[in-house]
């Protein structure tokens, strides 16, 4: 006899099943859970057309892997399609460490170091997971003071800011 979805679900967190979350709210989630993990998040109509999302959820006082953090999330037809997590540079260790325990090994990890032109060097941190079809991607620029953690399925990346 088979295991039974219940107990499969008890043995398998929903962060390893089914992708990556930002607090336990996982891509595909309602916006009554967003709203029940961030009861401050604004949310709101989007502001723009787009074939990727109807409305966004923000928070600009949320705790993220260990870091104080900014989330946005992009819902279409009240599903959670994608959201974004803003934090400052000096977590990006701390962070980073989280994310590998939490999303697993990465699927790609640079750090690039470009010149400019008046001979100073910056460098960029890119680290990148993925699962099926969704996609988590953290970038770093030195000096920016900024990370980025952007998280999504699909084709939302491509379809987020298209003109309609």
């Amino acid at each position: 006899m088979g295991l039974t979805p219940v107990l499969l679900a008890a043995l398998f967190p929903a962060t390893l099943a089914w992708g990556y979350d930002a607090n336990g709210v996982v891509l595909g989630a309602t916006e009554a859970e967003v709203r029940k993990v961030f009861p401050s998040a604004h949310c709101r109509p989007l502001e723009w057309k787009s074939a990727a999302a109807e409305r966004r959820c923000d928070d600009a006082q949320v705790l993220f892997a260990g870091a104080r953090a900014r989330i946005t999330f992009y819902l279409k037809a009240d599903r959670v399609q994608a959201f974004d997590v803003r934090m400052d540079e000096r977590d990006l260790k701390r962070v980073v460490e989280a994310l590998k325990k939490q999303y697993g090994t990465p699927f790609a990890e640079s750090s690039d170091k470009f010149e400019r032109r008046d001979g100073t060097a910056r460098v960029v941190v890119k680290i990148r997971w993925e699962k099926g079809d969704q996609r988590a991607v953290l970038t770093s620029q030195e000096r920016r003071k900024r990370v980025d953690l952007n998280v999504w399925r699909g084709n939302f990346d491509e379809e987020i800011y298209r003109i309609r």
